[in-house]
């Protein structure tokens, strides 16, 4: 097995992937190094609520629609858990959050002060299959944007989001299925030569869809 070391740096994995998975070496080659660059410190509780937010809006009005949400707390670098359950729903709306994703906020606030949500501290003891079992019991998380949380946030070196249409669409165009969209299993079943680097992996497969061919 392909082993990563204590402290994983994403560009660590690029000669191991080449060298397991020649095909996807030569993509790795040609788009260059992986910048990823964890935010360990931004907290899960932020980061799942940036992810809802996020959730099927173009970057630009998301980012719109987030910033909002946080000016309407002045003073905090982001809302409280608390200061958001008793906001008044109608003034959340008012950043432009739907009715669905206020909800998951909501919920998202509560589990985070009932323990649900981990702690900064507590969360790094917590493996990715039981951060998966244990976080999409909240309202309007599901498994990938728990996996974005463990690339992006977190920095784990091994998640592999298969059933993004991103990654599925650079799989097919990385390893020739032109004929049709590979299944999530089909990407997983190929994906445990990866392994320990599949979110390097995912990564590069975001990026080949940016080559023009």
């Amino acid at each position: 097995m392909l082993m990563p070391p204590t402290l994983p740096s994403f560009d660590s994995g690029c000669a191991p992937l080449a060298k397991a998975d020649p095909v996807l070496g030569r993509i790795i080659k040609r788009v260059g190094s992986c910048p990823i660059k964890p935010r360990p410190r931004t907290s899960p509780y932020e980061s799942l609520v940036k992810a809802v937010t996020y959730q099927q809006l173009n970057g630009k009005a998301a980012a719109t629609i987030f910033n909002r949400f946080k000016s309407l707390f002045p003073g905090q670098r982001f809302p409280e858990p608390e200061k958001v359950l008793i906001t008044p729903d109608d003034k959340l709306r008012s950043a432009g959050l739907s009715r669905n994703k206020l909800a998951a906020i909501k919920d998202i606030a509560a589990r985070t002060l009932d323990g649900t949500v981990p702690s900064n501290r507590a969360i790094k003891s917590i493996s990715d299959q039981d951060l998966v079992d244990r976080l999409t019991t909240i309202r309007g998380v599901g498994p990938w944007t728990v996996e974005m949380l463990l690339i992006f946030t977190l920095g784990r070196p091994d998640v592999l989001p298969a059933t993004d249409y991103g990654v599925r669409q650079g799989f097919a165009r990385v390893y020739g299925r032109k004929d049709h969209l590979p299944k999530p299993q089909e990407i997983l079943a190929h994906g445990e030569r990866w392994r320990p680097w599949r979110s390097v992996a995912a990564w590069y497969l975001w990026r080949v869809l940016e080559i023009r061919e």
